[in-house]
């Protein structure tokens, strides 16, 4: 039996796919069933962001949690019923709503019975039908299981540091938004990646980042360009809906086959996941000013060659967690990252921010990266080396993290 090295739990657990005695693999699926069952999982993709994001109004990096453990899920039912189309639609379908059921059965449960019974509704009776729905049912028990008391929402974990120059402080009154995401049991057990943390604020290279920041990321009289403000609001919305959706839509135009499809999402959103619980907890432990408090506290800082600015506001609302190292970076980097390793670097993603309804297409993911890690420092969020060392950790995480799953 093969060893499942993805599910989270320190025990290990066996392969769906050998339990359950998967059938065997037909040379060659017909081409309507290739799409057939990709369309499947790439449904049931749009509902997992719909029941995530719309209906469970759950915050961009925790959401990312429930992305992890659906696809997951889904992609262990579809290699456990592989060999017939609608065994594996039955077994995708059933293991993605038992999943998206167990944490939001509060906001989505009339929905998602709408949903599986659509998608059943469209299977055969039968056989297939059936067997599909036990083994999606097993893998999504499966998962479900392995995050118990996996540290989800433990409000014991406060974020504190003592006030002064280079420390992040937490609203008047308020706390670091969701601080337990960097204590949540591991999605996949990797190698941490190292990184060399913020810039110290006597050095000439914060100073750099500093003037940068300053300059092109203030709501007013700022040196921004005309381009640069509209990619600055225009990355304002939830990087992970809005790639999601982009590539649902990549999906449904190009089919590319069952498996392929659920393990390109798997392995996408435990990158993403993996990244953001890593990202929470430097987030907790630097604790690195953000931009607005430093521009404030500048005359502080020990850095001749900053000076402070009154009333410099970034043009982008800053959230409730600190600089280093950037949410946005866990959200775009491993998508990336695994999307170029799959499809290649020229992938063309149409993006559309709801929020404002507006849109940008993209040719390669590596113009993607390029202008959704400037839209952080010329939104005024982020300093560049928060950005930079981002898209290491988002990259090198994505990069252990699909090795970690073959």
């Amino acid at each position: 039996m093969r060893i499942r090295r993805h599910l989270l739990a320190a025990t290990v657990t066996l392969s769906l796919a050998a339990t359950m005695g998967a059938a065997p693999t037909p040379a060659q699926p017909p081409p309507g069933d290739i799409e057939t069952g990709a369309a499947t999982a790439v449904a049931w993709q749009r509902i997992a962001v719909r029941t995530i994001y719309t209906e469970g109004l759950q915050a961009p990096p925790v959401g990312t949690l429930y992305l992890a453990f659906t696809s997951l899920a889904v992609h262990d039912a579809a290699r456990a019923a592989h060999g017939n189309v609608n065994r594996s639609r039955a077994a995708v379908a059933t293991a993605a709503h038992d999943v998206l059921l167990e944490y939001f059965s509060t906001t989505s449960a009339a929905n998602l019975h709408d949903d599986l019974t659509a998608t059943l509704d469209a299977i055969p009776d039968g056989p297939a039908e059936s067997r599909g729905i036990r083994i999606g049912a097993r893998a999504a028990a499966a998962m479900i299981a392995s995050r118990v008391d996996d540290g989800r929402g433990d409000m014991s974990i406060v974020y504190s540091k003592p006030k002064k120059p280079g420390n992040w402080q937490p609203p008047e009154g308020g706390v670091m938004a969701a601080a337990w995401l960097g204590f949540v049991d591991p999605i996949v057990h990797i190698r941490k990646v190292r990184l060399d943390g913020p810039d110290r604020l006597r050095s000439a290279a914060y100073a750099e980042d500093y003037d940068e920041v300053r300059d092109l990321g203030s709501l007013e009289d700022s040196d921004r360009t005309q381009h640069q403000t509209d990619v600055a609001l225009f990355f304002s919305f939830n990087p992970n809906a809005m790639f999601r959706t982009a590539l649902c839509d990549l999906l449904t135009d190009e089919p590319m086959g069952l498996r392929r499809t659920t393990r390109l999402f798997s392995e996408i959103d435990a990158a993403v996941a993996t990244t953001f619980i890593r990202t929470w907890r430097l987030k907790y432990d630097v604790g690195f000013w953000r931009p607005f408090e430093a521009v404030a506290g500048a005359a502080g800082d020990g850095n001749p060659a900053t000076a402070p600015e009154t009333g410099w506001v970034s043009l982008v609302a800053t959230p409730a967690y600190s600089d280093y190292t950037s949410g946005h970076a866990a959200g775009t980097a491993p998508f990336a990252t695994v999307l170029r390793a799959a499809l290649g670097d020229d992938v063309s993603l149409h993006l559309e921010n709801p929020a404002l309804g507006t849109e940008r297409d993209y040719t390669s993911l590596t113009d993607l990266e390029h202008d959704a890690l400037h839209a952080r420092i010329w939104g005024g969020l982020h300093f560049r080396d928060a950005m930079d060392d981002g898209y290491t950790l988002g990259h090198k995480t994505a990069r252990r993290v699909v090795q970690a799953l073959r």
